[in-house]
This record gives structure tokens, C-alpha cells and sequence, in this order.
């Protein structure tokens, strides 16, 4: 063979070859896509109470809109804008399967984004992982949310409320010891769950201690009667497993027929604006919940860039949102973990790598407690596992003691 032949194989075979280098290189930039997401936007369904009995917390939901805004006004996430479809299932678990049904089937969202409710979520729990849509960052710490064998496209995010009634046994054993303990719990899957973590602190000594034990319905007008028959058993404790509406209603009448036990209130309903306020300030004092974000009414944040940037927030994007409701604070902060999951997930916007980059966060964001971070694995599906416990002074959440959880 001539050397010019052998010089122009030799030449070929490096174009060939470099050539073939780029196409594998383009290749590992390729773009992918489910249902939901494309160059322009990543379309996410969300559900909410926006009537109903828990209709309280309808201001999550605009606030997770409001931080939506946001995040699309500098320029969305990795060049796509976020469109956030959210309907309202008044808190009725059939609505929410309805409501969900349009999101995945119709919407063809890619995701389905912090739907509230225990008894919501169970009802479309089996449904979503049928589907392998990615049921993320629900707004419930029931305990099932964190069963990535058994639900690997369901993800929680708060506190479980197991581990937070464990934390309330733990302060209430100290401090009285010999506690006779009184019980009012939404009858579902929530009140059963927190119940569950307090009667499994108290171990043996929950026969003896337990005085009373009451539920209630959601569609119950008021929980007066409940009231009276818990003071009537001699409790000296109050464990109150209520959402906002009845949680005020329970602060209130206590006040009234003056009851006066440790009032343990568990977090979800610890809201200044939605609770503690339409209570009768005043007749919360001394009430004990458990949190990890950085209330708005507490002023010792008044002065942080961390709360000046929340409040600027709400005044530019989310100026009817009530500045002392502290579910502005979560849904800021759920949003932004939602955030942070997609960038990660870069170009590759299906629904299993959503799921892969929610199970390996690590970040804190500026409204969380000092000290409490977001922190998953692929068997970890509890983002937040830490609490502080806080006592209401008539004005605001005072914070005491040490972060519980890991």
C-alpha cells in the first residue's frame, strides 16, 4: 500500500472516530421527557383545601403559586418555566381522586406537587404509584409517606406526626410526671397516626395515664360537647390532634369553661393567623406545639436578611397573604424544595429521575430553624426530621429547649 493511501485511512479513521466521540458526547446531553415537561415548561399539579372544613389551609397553596411566580419572573428553572395547575378538593378524599384523575390523565402533568390531607392522600396513595407518577412532598406527616420499598413515587416532607407525639411525650413526662392525659383526635388516618406515636412513647404507663380519648368529624360544626367531657375527666393534660378550625375552636372553649391543662397542640394547626389568633390571643397563653420554621410573629428574625427576603417576597408577589400566617412560611419553603429537586433533575425531566434527585437532597433553606436541614436518601423519605418545641405568649411563638430528631 502506498504511504498517501495509508496516511488518508489513518485520516479517515481518526475523523471516524472523533465524530463517533461527539455523537456519544451529544448524546449524554440529550434531552428527556416525560409527560408534563418540555424546552419551555414543566407543567406541575398540585391539590388544596381551598374550601371545606380545612380550608385554612387553602394560603399554602397560593403561597407555593405566589413563590411559582417568583421563580418564573428571574427566569424559571434551567430555562423553563413553571406551570402550576391547582385545583381545589375541599378536603374530600373522592374530590381529591377526581381531582387528581384530571391532573395525571388529562393535565398529563409531571408531577403531582404537596396535595394536603392524610385522608386525601390515602386516597390516591395506591393510584399514583400505580401510574409511577411522582406524589412529592405531600402536605401530611403521616407516617406511610416514608415507604420507599412499598411507594417508591410518594414522598412526605414535614415531621412525621408519630416522631412529633413522641417529642411532646418526652417534654410532658418531664415536666409532669404523674400527667393525666386527655384526648381529642380527628377521627382518620391523621389523628390515628399522631395517636399512635403518643401512645407508643408512653408505653406501658398509657393505660394508666390516658384519661380520656375523643374524636371528632370533619364535618362536625363544633367540638364544644368533646371539651367539656374531657375537663369533666380530670385531665390535667390536653393533647389536641385537631386541624386550624376545630384546633381554635378547642383553644377558645377551654378558655371559657376555664380549663387550664398543658394544652399540647400538635403543629399543623399552630398557625398564629389561622389558629392562635382567631382563638382569642389571650387564651392561648401557655399552649406547647412543636416547629421548624421560622415563625413570622417572632421578632427575633424581624432583623435577619433570611426574613427580609421572605417579606419581600410576600409584598412583590403575594401581597394579600396574611403576614402572620406561618403556612406563607411553608408553602415558601416546600416551593423551594421543589425547586432545588428540579434543577437537579437538569434536562432529564421524566418522572423517575424527579424521584431519584427528591431521594438525594441535602440543603437547608432560609425559613427552616436554625440547625434543621432538608436531608433524603433512597431509603430515606422523611426530608424534615428535626422539631423545636415552642410555648405561646399571647403575641407569638416562644422557642425553648433542644432540636429533637436527627
Amino acid at each position: 500500500m502506498k504511504r498517501s493511501q495509508r496516511r488518508t485511512l489513518i485520516q479517515l479513521g481518526l475523523a471516524g472516530a472523533l465524530a463517533a466521540a461527539l455523537s456519544a458526547g451529544a448524546g449524554a446531553q440529550q434531552k428527556k421527557y416525560d409527560p408534563g415537561a418540555n424546552d419551555r415548561e414543566i407543567k406541575v399539579g398540585h391539590i388544596n383545601p381551598y374550601s371545606g372544613p380545612a380550608s385554612a389551609y387553602g394560603a399554602i397553596g397560593k403561597a407555593i403559586g405566589a413563590y411559582f411566580d417568583k421563580v418564573n419572573a428571574e427566569g424559571g428553572i434551567n430555562g423553563r418555566k413553571i406551570k402550576f395547575v391547582t385545583l381545589d378538593d375541599g378536603y374530600n378524599p373522592a374530590k381529591t381522586v377526581e381531582m387528581t384523575r384530571k391532573l395525571v390523565e388529562e393535565e398529563e402533568v409531571l408531577l403531582v406537587f404537596q396535595p394536603l390531607g392524610t385522608p386525601p392522600n390515602s386516597a390516591i396513595h395506591k393510584y399514583m404509584n400505580q401510574k409511577k407518577v411522582p406524589q412529592l412532598f405531600v402536605a401530611t406527616g403521616a407516617t406511610k409517606w416514608g415507604d420507599p420499598k412499598n411507594y417508591p413515587w410518594t414522598m412526605g416532607w414535614q415531621p412525621n406526626y408519630q416522631s412529633e407525639a413522641r417529642i411532646f411525650v418526652a417534654h410532658m413526662l418531664e415536666t409532669k410526671p404523674n400527667a393525666r392525659v386527655g384526648i381529642l383526635m380527628q377521627n382518620d388516618d391523621y389523628g390515628k397516626d399522631y395517636v399512635k406515636g403518643f401512645k407508643d412513647a408512653l408505653g406501658d404507663k398509657a393505660k394508666s395515664m390516658i384519661v380520656s380519648e375523643l374524636t371528632y368529624e370533619v364535618t362536625d360544626p363544633t367540638i364544644d360537647s368533646q371539651m367539656v367531657s374531657l375537663k369533666a375527666s380530670g385531665a390535667d393534660v390536653f393533647f389536641n390532634v385537631t386541624t386550624p378550625k376545630f384546633a381554635a375552636q378547642a383553644i377558645k372553649k377551654a378558655a371559657e369553661i376555664g380549663w387550664k391543662p398543658l394544652h399540647l397542640l400538635n403543629s399543623v394547626s399552630s398557625a398564629a393567623a389561622a389558629v392562635m389568633v382567631p382563638a382569642g390571643a389571650e387564651n392561648g397563653i401557655g399552649v406547647v406545639t412543636t416547629g421548624y420554621l421560622k415563625d413570622p410573629t417572632d421578632p427575633q428574625w424581624a432583623a435577619s436578611k433570611e426574613f427580609k427576603d421572605w417579606l419581600d417576597w410576600m409584598k412583590k408577589y403575594h401581597p394579600q397573604g396574611n403576614l402572620q400566617d406561618n403556612l406563607n412560611v411553608y408553602g415558601y419553603t416546600v416551593a423551594q424544595t421543589l425547586v432545588q429537586t428540579l434543577k437537579q433533575a437538569g434536562n432529564e425531566l421524566t418522572r423517575a429521575n424527579v424521584m431519584k434527585q427528591a431521594a438525594s437532597l441535602d440543603m437547608t433553606s432560609p425559613m427552616l430553624l436554625p440547625g434543621i436541614r432538608i436531608k433524603t436518601g433512597p431509603d430515606d423519605f422523611f426530608p424534615i426530621e428535626q422539631e423545636q418545641m415552642m410555648r405561646w405568649d399571647g403575641k407569638t411563638w416562644q422557642l425553648f429547649g433542644k432540636i429533637y430528631g436527627k
